[in-house]
């Protein structure tokens, strides 16, 4: 809110505050409420959105996004062919309402403390659950990606993340992943969602890789519509 405020002057005294939040390596649409419209943030919050995400196949992280250490990679060589066929034959599974456990690298609350403390500390917890609704879900485009210039995009972008998010660690996972011996080209493939508020994305890119047996992450997410707010195209 301060850097909005920096950027425009004539809201410094104004009250404000936004309406939901972002994953550190996400992008697009925030509302920003003002005056009045604040004690009406619950309402925007609970909004429908649409995001343009890319889902990167071959690998499958703790946290369902590339900033997270590599859990499972993928064994043997993908063929594109048969991977679009699969991922247009399996879309529909996930359009409808269903019981959506939060990642556990997220901010939810259980007992005062995050879910990523837990994770973090290894500690047991029983993991809540949302109710979110998929309305629709659309396959955009496939595109093969080399290897070094995976590497060298995730490596830019993590380090621009601010804070602790163990990105040493998540580094040297990717390194050590990227090595000799690994496939010198792998999968993006594009999708667009329209969802509930409170919808994961990033969790709906692993269930995807799970539910085609093939390891998958959230590379890039863009929210581009809130309710009927904004309309943000990649």
């Amino acid at each position: 809110m301060e850097r909005f405020r920096a950027r425009h002057k004539k809201y410094e005294t104004i009250k404000m505050t936004y309406a939901g939040r972002l994953d550190p390596l996400a992008s697009g649409l925030l509302l920003i409420l003002l005056g009045n419209e604040v004690k009406n943030k619950e309402e925007y919050t609970k909004l429908n959105k649409e995001y343009e995400f890319k889902v990167l196949f071959g690998f499958a992280t703790d946290t369902y996004d590339i900033l997270g250490k590599v859990a499972r990679a993928a064994e043997g060589k993908m063929d594109k062919r048969s991977l679009e066929k699969k991922i247009k034959n399996n879309l529909s599974y996930f359009v409808r309402k269903f019981s959506q456990p939060y990642p556990m690298y997220s901010s939810r609350t259980v007992g005062g403390k995050p879910l990523f403390a837990y994770a973090r500390n290894k500690e047991k917890v029983k993991v809540p659950r949302k109710k979110v609704e998929i309305t629709k879900l659309s396959f955009l485009n496939i595109k093969k990606v080399g290897a070094k210039k995976l590497l060298l995009n995730i490596e830019k972008r993590i380090k621009k993340v601010k804070g602790d998010f163990r990105q040493e660690e998540i580094l040297k996972t990717w390194h050590k992943h990227f090595g000799p011996g690994s496939p010198k080209a792998y999968f993006l493939v594009s999708f667009r969602v329209k969802c509930s508020s409170g919808m994961y994305v990033r969790s709906l890119s692993d269930s995807l890789g799970r539910k085609l047996g093939n390891p998958a992450l959230a590379f890039s997410i863009k929210r581009t519509k809130i309710g009927k707010f904004g309309k943000i195209r990649s």
